[in-house]
């Protein structure tokens, strides 16, 4: 796949810096992309040495699989790569709704520009877990080797939506994401917070509702943070989250807080000093609902 990725990327990357530059576009930052780029080193890095690992208990659990499929049809390829991407979506959904895994993900969110190298941002430590999520896969009949295609194809989708230079593909974003579903994903707007978790295909959030379109007549996109970091240090980027995280179960009263603070929802606290996504929500309707009357 490198001999593929690599140069679609390239051509992707430049053809996305030159048509910014062309419409005064300031969609590039100099540092934040180094980070982005730092970020999916490590992260690949350490998705290498975990490989091994993924493979051993995938091949493990392909002894037990129920279903025989037929020498790799194309039946075969098109389920893997649904499947793949449904198993990842879940991956995705715990990131977003578990502090201790947020702590993870929050690198990717971190960045308050939205272009194709913000795909590289990616979730660092996210390979020490993930590939427990694609277990199933195995007992359903597919092999290590072609999950780990599959995954690698769902991120080079996933990486190339991360772009302002196209938004929305009139037909085929009824079922697969387009880069102006993704835009909302990354937007920090308490209305778009916890949407649209796929990474190919935009089904999944229309069939367990954390589906958001983008709209035009909504205040425009902020991408980043609730609350960002301001800092293009990688610690920063880092460990952060992982910091705050541990000096809330520090200070916190009773285990079923310290217990909430790391595996609650991000933003949870005991004393409501700050708020959830849902509650942010519930909080804008509220006050449109004030200003409506």
């Amino acid at each position: 796949m490198t001999i593929i990725t690599v140069p679609v990327y390239a051509v992707t990357i430049l053809t996305e810096i030159i048509l910014s530059n062309l419409l005064h576009r300031r969609l590039y930052d100099t540092r934040d992309t180094l980070n982005n780029f730092l970020m999916t080193v490590l992260n690949a890095s350490l998705d290498i040495l975990m490989r091994g690992v993924f493979i051993g208990y995938m091949a493990w659990a392909f002894q037990f699989r129920f279903i025989h499929w037929d020498a790799h049809s194309w039946m075969y390829w098109v389920a893997v790569l649904v499947l793949t991407d449904l198993a990842y979506w879940f991956v995705h959904w715990m990131s977003h709704m578990v502090r201790f895994f947020w702590a993870v993900h929050t690198v990717h969110h971190s960045s308050e520009k939205y272009n194709i190298t913000v795909g590289f941002r990616s979730s660092v430590f996210e390979p020490l877990y993930r590939g427990l999520f694609f277990i199933p896969l195995a007992f359903l009949g597919f092999e290590a080797a072609d999950v780990v295609l599959a995954f690698s194809i769902q991120q080079l989708y996933g990486s190339l939506v991360h772009t302002e230079l196209l938004r929305r593909i009139p037909g085929w974003d009824l079922v697969f994401v387009s880069p102006s579903h993704h835009a909302v994903h990354h937007a920090s707007n308490p209305r778009y917070l916890d949407k649209n978790m796929g990474m190919i295909f935009i089904i999944w959030d229309k069939l367990f509702g954390t589906f958001e379109p983008e709209d035009e007549q909504y205040e425009k996109i902020r991408y980043g943070l609730t609350t960002n970091l301001n800092s293009y240090n990688p610690f920063t980027v880092l460990f952060t989250e992982w910091k705050q995280m541990f000096r809330d179960v520090k200070s916190a009263p009773g285990f079923k807080n310290k217990w909430m603070y790391i595996f609650g929802p991000p933003g949870w606290s005991h004393d409501g000093s700050r708020k959830t996504s849902v509650q942010m929500r519930q909080a804008e309707n509220q006050s449109g609902e004030v200003l409506a009357d």
